[in-house]
């Protein structure tokens, strides 16, 4: 009889949780993304580069890297345009500059830095919406010449910008 009414009470509490739980509006993961229930569809417009020196490949680069990022850590689909949640923006900075003088008076490392104006839309809590610049850097041996080095560089800024901007717009800590 004891034992009956032990499994009675474990299924209630059980149900109790399940209840709880199902009936909350927000979603989270042990991903730490924190996407409401009705955010189904994102959307990515193309990022132009608006920067004083541009970089042909830089723009697609970037884009390509948010759809990535977001496809690849969230349930959402993808939409051509007008998603529940949308990025926007443009590449404002792409530069490079010495950071370190030797004696001689020569660059020893140098910095490329990219900044990026990222406007997000959150169409089912506006709340959430933002419109910040990002700014990420990596340095490089001033001897070796940019061309040489770039695409590597881009790469690593890349993606600390779009793991900067996700975890802005997705992660809730």
């Amino acid at each position: 009889m004891r034992k009956i009414a032990a499994n009675i009470r474990l299924t209630v509490v059980l149900l109790a949780i399940l209840v709880a739980t199902t009936s909350c509006k927000m979603s989270y993961s042990f991903s730490g993304v924190n996407i409401s229930p009705e955010v189904l569809t994102y959307s990515v417009d193309y990022f132009p580069n608006r920067a004083a020196l541009v970089q042909a490949q830089l723009s697609q680069v970037f884009t390509d890297a948010m759809m990535d990022k977001i496809q690849g850590n969230t349930n959402l689909d993808l939409s051509n345009q007008g998603g529940d949640v949308q990025f926007s923006g443009e590449i404002t900075n792409y530069e490079t500059r010495p950071t370190a003088i030797t004696s001689a008076e020569t660059a020893a490392r140098n910095r490329l830095t990219i900044t990026v104006r990222v406007k997000y839309a959150n169409v089912t809590e506006p709340d959430l919406d933002f419109d910040s610049s990002f700014s990420r850097y990596e340095e490089y041996d001033a001897s070796a010449p940019l061309s040489e080095v770039e695409n590597a560089l881009i790469t690593l800024i890349v993606e600390n910008l779009v793991e900067d901007i996700f975890n802005k717009a997705f992660i809730s800590w």
